[in-house]
């Protein structure tokens, strides 16, 4: 299965544990926007708290391209503060595994 597959099905279960076994240990999350870094254990408890949240969803998801090195799939999603965003997310791979991750947003109106 590929990791997109994988990636989506976590998000879609809610699957804590599940995602943050696709994420390397040595992995950065970066925001386009902010140009915050995080690492595996802070993305971590973000992504809790997120899937946690019913009003945080993926609205549609597309692959864009994979192979063993990049990931790049275009999502759109919804959040608690009933704002959207088209988000598009660059993932670098290592080992099967996410070793970096940046988003780039741009809201919806």
């Amino acid at each position: 299965m590929a990791l997109y597959d994988k990636l989506q099905q976590v998000m879609d279960d809610r699957n804590v544990e599940g995602y943050i076994d696709l994420i390397h240990d040595d992995a950065q999350i970066i925001f386009h926007k902010s140009g915050s870094r995080f690492s595996k254990s802070e993305w971590a408890s973000m992504v809790t708290g997120m899937m946690q949240n019913p009003k945080f969803v993926s609205d549609a998801s597309r692959c864009v391209y994979e192979n063993n090195e990049i990931l790049v799939a275009h999502n759109f999603m919804s959040y608690p503060d009933d704002t959207k965003e088209a988000v598009m997310l660059v993932c670098m791979l290592k080992d099967g595994q996410i070793i970096s991750m940046e988003t780039g947003a741009t809201p919806l109106s």
